[in-house]
C-alpha cells in the first residue's frame, strides 16, 4: 500500500511515517505540508491513498480534494485532523472524501487505510454522531425528478441506513450483481460518486 501524507506539523508527518512504515505491506512514497503540495504529489506517486490534514495555511484539505478529484476522480483521500467542525465534515462527504478520521485515534487509522483500500469509506464515531443532525432537512423532495424507480428509492433508502450490498441483496431478493447494477445506475442517474455521498443526498433531500 502506497501511500502520501499531508500536514503543515512536519513532526505528524515524521511521526505518522514512522508509525505506518512499521507495517510490512505500507510505503510512505512522500510527505508535504500544505494542501497545494496534494496534486503535484500524486500526479508524482499515484499512491493507493492520501492521507491529508484539513485546516493547513495555504490550501485547506477540503479545496486540495477539489481540485485533486477534479483530475483523479477516483483518489483515495482520508482526512486525519483535530477539527471535527460541521462545516469541514459537510465539506468532506459533499467532495467525495472515502474517509474523516480524528488524529487522537492513532489506532484506528490503519484499520481505517485498509477499509479504504477495499472499497469501503471510514468516518470516526464522532464523526458519525454529527452526520445525521447536519444533513437531515424537512422540505418534501421528489425524486421522480431523476427518473428514479420505487425499487431504486428502496435501495437509495436502505444504503442511507448503513446496510451493506450483502444485507440489501438479501432483503430484496436480488443477486450481488443486479444490485451492483442498480447502484451504478442510480449513481449515474444522480450524478454522485459513491454511496457515501448518496446517503448524503437521501439525509438532504428526504
Amino acid at each position: 500500500m502506497r501511500i502520501i501524507i499531508i500536514d503543515d506539523d512536519q513532526l505528524v508527518c515524521t511521526s505518522l511515517k514512522m508509525i505506518l512504515e512499521q507495517e510490512d505491506d505500507i510505503t510512505v512514497c512522500a510527505t508535504g505540508l500544505d494542501g497545494a503540495d496534494a496534486l503535484p504529489l500524486f500526479r508524482e506517486y499515484k499512491p493507493d491513498i492520501l492521507l491529508m490534514d484539513i485546516q493547513m495555511k495555504q490550501v485547506n484539505g477540503t479545496e486540495a480534494l477539489k481540485g485533486l478529484l477534479a483530475e483523479y476522480p477516483d483518489a483515495n483521500v482520508i482526512f486525519l485532523t483535530t477539527f471535527v467542525d460541521d462545516a469541514y465534515i459537510m465539506d468532506a462527504l459533499k467532495y467525495g472524501a472515502k474517509g474523516y478520521i480524528v488524529k487522537q485515534n492513532y489506532d484506528s487509522i490503519l484499520p481505517a487505510l485498509q477499509a479504504v483500500l477495499s472499497g469501503q469509506n471510514v468516518f470516526g464515531s464522532e464523526v458519525m454522531e454529527k452526520i445525521p443532525s447536519l444533513i437531515r432537512q424537512d422540505t418534501a423532495f421528489d425524486y421522480s425528478q431523476y427518473g428514479l424507480t420505487e425499487k431504486e428509492f428502496e435501495i437509495i433508502s436502505l444504503i442511507a441506513d448503513g446496510l451493506s450490498n450483502k444485507e440489501i441483496a438479501s432483503a430484496l431478493y436480488l443477486s450481488d450483481g443486479t444490485l451492483r447494477n442498480y447502484i451504478s445506475t442510480i449513481l449515474d442517474k444522480l450524478g454522485l460518486r459513491d454511496r457515501t455521498q448518496l446517503a448524503v443526498f437521501f439525509y438532504q433531500n428526504r
